[in-house]
């Protein structure tokens, strides 16, 4: 039997595209002879839809869109989407798998397990299925899984989030092969867990497992695709390709397996990002993008980011010197924008910093400075960057990253103005490492960029260790309070004493107010700020 996995790049609500999409890939995999076509969970809505689900004429056009799919299918197709809960007690509606034969469809599988932590929150739509369901396809039973389905084997987890695990329950009815249709949110690093993971699943019932997961960009949500097919060893079989769409034709009699490519962090992370502000931009209708320059090491990697992504001719940055930035970071911005052949605007704050000044000296009067002039100089560059994509139809880019989110080292409706945080989830280190990997066949970033001391120029001879514990202490600390959440690993972090550790976990909490008015940022850890990590802002610390 030969199966294709279509690993498509779906956009929420575009029923016309998104079944384009479909129609023409199983239209390629009936070409290259596959038996069956396979695309991901709710590929015919896009994923996640959120609360378009409630409304019912997205349910109805999703319909529509399934049967049209249906009618143009030369092939069986196994397709993820939604139907009505037809018996009416509970959710409104199943996460499904719908089974297409002979132009029409014929059978339906609904997910069973429905999560509802970190960035799902399924259980607000879905009604679960009571037991899982399989298909008959030339002589062979196949177990259709959704997702999570496959994510509760009490073999692999230590400590499971389910009562049932649906794999289990096909395994005791038997099954020839089985199939999970997923839409599985990437992290760094979970490309590999979710092969390990699925190998375990295959030695364990003799069985071969296929598995076709989404790819692109949807918000804050990055899917990286790498479709898998797993033999009864555990051994790879096929894998789709990382960040990009594909057809992964499958010939389950043929047993030569692969050796699965070893990306390292940051090129992981590098190639994430790249694809989610490729998407974020053309999926919102942005056509070229803006950023402000500092000659800082975040400004230039997020900059070569957003080239790859979008062009540099679609790319135009701004250079805006204070009264306190140095020469050279003027001149590191300027080499910058140089090599990556984009345009370079050079708009001097100065003169309206001490305008401002002026105008609140009546009011300011008897102050002494602090951190007020600093933020009116970071909130001028925000208004210029504001004006600019306002006035070019420019999708603005922050150039925050999450060492600084996290403790609220950043400037409200200042350096955090924009429609897309692209690094906002990346620590300061790996911000390095990915800047590294950019100039990996080139010196892109200037080199001085990497060693000068980080700072923010708002004062005479700043850095951000004046204020901050050293970077690579700060990440350590994000790590194991935001992300791992474990007591006895935040006592544990090195280079802080306690009363240290307690300054500064109190600093992330109270920054939240901040973080609630953030640009949307790109999810590459475990725990993103957003939407994976929903703290109060009213709250006793």
């Amino acid at each position: 039997m030969k199966i294709a996995l279509g690993q498509i790049n779906t956009t929420v609500a575009d029923f016309e595209g998104n079944a384009l999409r479909i129609i023409e890939m199983t239209g390629r995999a009936a070409g290259v002879g596959a038996d069956l076509a396979v695309f991901p969970e709710l590929a015919v809505t896009g994923y996640p839809p959120k609360d378009m689900l409630l409304r019912t004429d997205f349910v109805d056009r999703a319909g529509r869109s399934l049967a049209e799919i249906a009618r143009r299918s030369p092939i069986p197709v196994l397709i993820g989407t939604v139907r009505k809960n037809a018996k009416g007690a509970g959710k409104p509606l199943h996460n499904s798998a719908a089974f297409i034969r002979n132009r029409r469809i014929e059978s339906w599988a609904d997910k069973m397990l429905i999560p509802t932590y970190d960035v799902f929150d399924e259980a607000r739509y879905f009604e679960p299925a009571a037991r899982p369901a399989a298909i008959r396809l030339g002589g062979k039973r196949i177990g259709v899984t959704i997702c999570e389905d496959v994510w509760n084997d009490p073999d692999f987890w230590p400590k499971r989030t389910y009562r049932q695990d649906p794999v289990a329950l096909l395994g005791r009815a038997g099954f020839d092969i089985l199939i999970n249709l997923s839409a599985s949110p990437f992290e760094i690093g979970k490309g590999d867990l979710r092969r390990r993971m699925l190998a375990g699943a295959a030695k364990k019932y003799r069985r071969p497992v296929l598995q076709v997961n989404l790819v692109g960009g949807n918000d804050e949500l990055l899917f990286d695709g790498q479709s898998l097919a797993i033999d009864p060893e555990g051994r790879v079989l096929r894998m789709g390709k990382a960040f990009a769409e594909d057809l992964v034709l499958v010939d389950l009699e043929d047993t030569r397996w692969i050796s699965p490519p070893n990306r390292g962090t940051e090129e992981e992370a590098y190639e994430a990002l790249v694809m989610g502000t490729r998407d974020y931009a053309a999926k919102t209708g942005f056509r070229s993008a803006i950023l402000g320059l500092s000659g800082g090491i975040d400004s230039a990697v997020t900059a070569g980011i957003a080239v790859e992504a979008l062009g540099h001719r679609q790319m135009r940055a701004v250079s805006m010197p204070g009264p306190y930035s140095s020469k050279s970071s003027v001149s590191d911005s300027e080499a910058l924008a140089k090599r990556l052949g984009i345009r370079l605007e050079k708009i001097p704050i100065t003169p309206i910093f001490r305008a401002c000044l002026r105008g609140l000296k009546p009011v300011f009067k008897g102050t002494p400075k602090d951190v007020t002039e600093e933020n009116l100089q970071a909130r001028i560059r925000g208004m210029i960057l504001m004006a600019l994509s306002n006035k070019f139809g420019h999708l603005l880019l922050t150039t925050g990253n999450k060492s600084e989110l996290s403790v609220g080292y950043c400037t409200l409706y200042g350096d955090m103005c924009g429609g897309l945080a692209v690094i906002s989830d990346v620590p300061k280190m790996l911000v390095y490492a990915i800047g590294r990997h950019i100039n990996r066949r080139a010196t892109i970033i200037p080199d001085a960029i990497f060693t000068k001391a980080p700072s923010a120029e708002l004062r005479p001879h700043q850095t951000d260790q004046d204020s901050l514990p050293p970077y690579p202490v700060l990440d350590a600390l994000i790590e194991a309070y935001v992300e791992r959440m474990r007591p006895a690993d935040i006592i544990r972090v090195p280079g802080l004493s306690l009363k240290q550790i307690r300054r500064w976990t109190t600093a992330i909490d109270r920054a939240e107010y901040k973080r609630r008015q953030a640009t949307p940022g790109l999810k590459l850890r475990p725990r993103a700020f957003g939407q994976g990590r929903r703290e109060p802002i009213a709250r006793k610390i």
